[in-house]
């Protein structure tokens, strides 16, 4: 199957409110510029320098995800562009992300990374820190970022009992958070979870935007 077809595809088969985030890591800019005639504008990246490299490239029209685990000392190379970082998973991260942002004279939206899965190479904060952070002093002077929801990983696994309720549980605290009076530097509205192998139960579990990238690619070619 051609990228195209399984742009269509996939863009018919979610539900509406749900976006197509085309996972493009190690890509070529051949096959990006493929998805991106076939009308794909939201791409994905999980490492700052590739992302760098592909915004300096292509369309300027694309809107550019960071998805991957972000270093605080790798921020400075993305925040001029990038529209959302899915994966902010510390307090740390969110004042670098603030001060990148005010340096670029902009708001960053950001999304929480929430560890749902039972894998200990899963990053993301757990609830409790969660409720402890936001409240907090240090989070109220970030002026320049915008936590717009959350983003989580499921499982690996083949049981998708399991994998539901992990979307499950990250789908019950976004409701929580959305339904809570907070300041203006959030706004509960967009949760990320779904990738190729496990999109269509995130999709029915409510998730907003789907990272998808074997199933519009095929398998991925690493680069060296």
């Amino acid at each position: 199957m051609n990228i195209k077809k399984s742009i269509e595809l996939l863009t018919r088969s979610l539900p509406a409110g749900c976006s197509l985030i085309a996972v493009s890591k190690t890509q070529p800019l051949e096959k990006i510029m493929e998805a991106y005639d076939a009308g794909q504008r939201i791409f994905g990246e999980n490492k700052a320098q590739e992302l760098t490299q592909k915004y300096a490239q292509l369309p300027k029209d694309i809107e550019w995800h960071m998805i991957g685990h972000l270093q605080t000392n790798k921020v400075k190379y993305i925040a001029p562009f990038v529209h959302l970082i899915h994966s902010v998973d510390s307090l740390k991260l969110l004042q670098e992300i603030d001060k990148q942002g005010k340096k670029n004279n902009r708001v960053i939206n950001c999304l929480l990374q929430i560890h749902i899965a039972e894998e200990d190479t899963k990053f993301g904060f757990s609830e409790t820190e969660l409720w402890d952070m936001l409240p907090s002093a240090e989070f109220a002077t970030l002026q320049n970022i915008k936590v717009t929801g959350l983003m989580g990983m499921a499982t690996l696994t083949v049981d998708k009992n399991k994998i539901r309720k992990e979307f499950q549980s990250l789908k019950s605290l976004f409701e929580k958070l959305k339904s809570a009076s907070w300041p203006k530097n959030i706004a509960m509205k967009e949760l990320s979870i779904g990738m190729s192998s496990d999109y269509q139960l995130a999709a029915e579990e409510g998730s907003t935007m789907v990272r998808i990238g074997t199933a519009i690619f095929g398998e991925r070619n690493y680069l060296p």
